[in-house]
């Protein structure tokens, strides 16, 4: 018998493939919500959300997007009780460490974008081990921003290039959106033409706050545990029906 989670194996035929968009990027918000509606403690909803994640990421290798980027860890979620951070440190290692061996042989290209050097050295040890083993791999590129902050990124692009200019490397004229961007996180991707928020709140919460400038959003009431390929549909089905103007009439 054939399931309909089997069928979703391929893009579903409503969806036109050359309107699809290039880049999704994911705000994964309601774990904590998921977990206390079934009496569970809050990082039994961020064991959930990982399980989301995978099955997302293999949703757009089917599906043919070529770029993934998700909201792991935010420079305000150290405020989060401590037991909770540990944990999300821990996940997202134990993540990595079972995940890598198949995103190799799917030729993913994993990169992480934030300030990674205040993250446990054992988390800065997985991450260089999985960036370094997929550096090559030329298929679908996932971003996972861990310690991210839209207003920290764009603080450093500020700061890297006012040394630029210090140095007599740059000349202030010759600062452009495209010398700005290359001081990015994200530099060298096409931002994101579709942002997914769960959850139903209606804010960026400090993501991408530059690259999104034109990017269309999207706002599902569902919690992060709950989104599967059937909610990526109606996703990407709300964006094939939007018309992107960038400003123009």
């Amino acid at each position: 018998m054939i399931t309909q989670q089997t069928e979703l194996q391929y893009l579903p035929p409503d969806l036109k493939r050359e309107l699809l968009p290039q880049h999704v990027a994911v705000i994964m918000d309601g774990n904590g919500r998921w977990a206390k509606s079934r009496g569970l403690p809050r990082i039994m909803g961020h064991k959930a959300g990982a399980d989301t994640l995978k099955n997302l990421l293999r949703c757009c290798e089917d599906w043919g997007i070529q770029a993934l980027t998700v909201y792991a860890f935010s420079t305000e979620n150290w405020k989060r009780p401590r037991e909770e951070v540990n944990f999300l440190m821990a996940l997202i290692r134990r993540f990595l460490r079972q995940e890598l061996k198949e995103m190799v042989q799917k030729n993913v290209h994993i990169e992480f974008m934030g300030v990674l050097s205040e993250l446990p050295l054992s988390l800065q040890q997985e991450i260089s081990r999985s960036t370094e083993a997929t550096r090559h791999n030329t298929g679908i590129r996932f971003s996972i921003a861990t310690n991210y902050g839209g207003r920290q990124e764009i603080l450093q692009a500020c700061r890297a290039i006012s040394q630029k200019v210090q140095n007599g490397l740059i000349k202030p004229e010759d600062i452009s959106e495209e010398v700005f961007e290359a001081h990015l996180y994200t530099a060298g991707v096409a931002d994101p033409d579709l942002l997914i928020r769960t959850s139903g709140e209606m804010r960026l919460s400090n993501f991408l706050l530059w690259q999104m400038a034109y990017g269309e959003i999207y706002i599902t009431d569902a919690l992060w545990p709950d989104f599967d390929r059937n909610e990526f549909h109606r996703a990407l089905s709300a964006y094939q029906q939007r018309e992107r103007r960038f400003g123009k009439v």
